[in-house]
């Protein structure tokens, strides 16, 4: 392997050394003694975020110029790339921000190229970080996705579009039904008890994807002009517009056995102890 690397700057962090020292002269002098915790918050968050963004930056830009150029590097497809191009980029976004990646990418006539440094570094193929992508699939599971783009803005300062949220999201879970294939449960002892839970939702659906007898009862009503009450159902409505979703789960459990005592304690002091033990649990 031969090293193309050039020289390195002076410091590559510089000016990340120069925002942070920007901001404890900020909080050392009389802007940040007049201010609330509020505005020293917010101020924080804004500037911290840039900073880390910055930080971040420098040190792809560090392992930029570092990045060795070697002869030749074969792919798994078994081509033989000897053409090297140094200062390809790439944009990647992350949770501080959007920051640029260079490398060195290998070619070979009639054969995509190759970059090791984005194996190194375990780069996505699309633009959104991984750190993204798990904010993503966490604020999504809590609401709506205008709710989830809008928790990953307050948190990381910008946030993708709503049908990038969505994307990133169906990513996340598509390894989920290959799990699961490969989980193994240990066979349970014959006293183990098998447990069955269940939860429906009405969810509410456009009406072509309705049931049929539920559409026709849908169709009926707004024929008949709806709902006698126009701030609630009346008793015996039912509004035609939703299907349940139901999730089921599974598990095993060993019995636990109890006696009387443990619901109903004989004496004061047991209730007493029993009371304390649950404070305690």
């Amino acid at each position: 392997m031969e090293s193309y690397a050039t020289a390195l700057p002076p410091d590559v962090f510089a000016d990340s050394r120069g925002r942070f020292e920007s901001l404890v002269a900020m909080l050392s002098g009389a802007e940040a003694a007049a201010s609330t915790h509020g505005d020293l918050e917010e101020r924080l968050h804004t500037d911290g975020m840039v900073l880390l963004r910055g930080l971040l930056q420098d040190h792809l830009s560090l392992r930029a110029v570092q990045e060795q150029r070697v002869d030749a590097i074969t792919g798994s497809d078994g081509v033989v790339r000897t053409r090297a191009e140094r200062g390809r980029t790439r944009a990647l976004a992350t949770v501080f921000g959007e920051v640029e990646v260079e490398r060195i990418v290998y070619r070979a006539p009639g054969a995509p190229g190759l970059n090791p440094a984005d194996m190194a570094l375990s780069l996505p193929r699309e633009k959104h970080s991984h750190g993204l992508r798990r904010r993503a699939a966490v604020e999504a599971v809590r609401g709506s996705f205008d709710d989830a783009r809008a928790a990953i803005a307050r948190s990381c300062g910008s946030a993708p579009g709503k049908r990038q949220v969505e994307e990133l999201v169906q990513r996340a879970a598509m390894d989920v039904d290959d799990f699961y294939r490969h989980q193994r449960p240990e066979p349970a002892e014959a006293d183990t008890l098998l447990v069955l839970t269940f939860d429906a939702k009405g969810i509410v659906m456009l009406p072509a994807h309705l049931r049929e007898a539920t559409r026709r009862n849908a169709a009926r009503k707004d024929a008949a002009g709806g709902q006698r009450l126009a701030s609630r159902l009346s008793s015996g409505e039912k509004r035609g517009r939703k299907r349940m979703a139901e999730v089921a789960a599974l598990d095993d459990a060993h019995p636990v056995a109890r006696t009387p005592l443990d619901i109903i304690p004989a004496t004061a002091l047991d209730r007493e102890d029993k009371v304390k033990g649950g404070l305690r649990t």
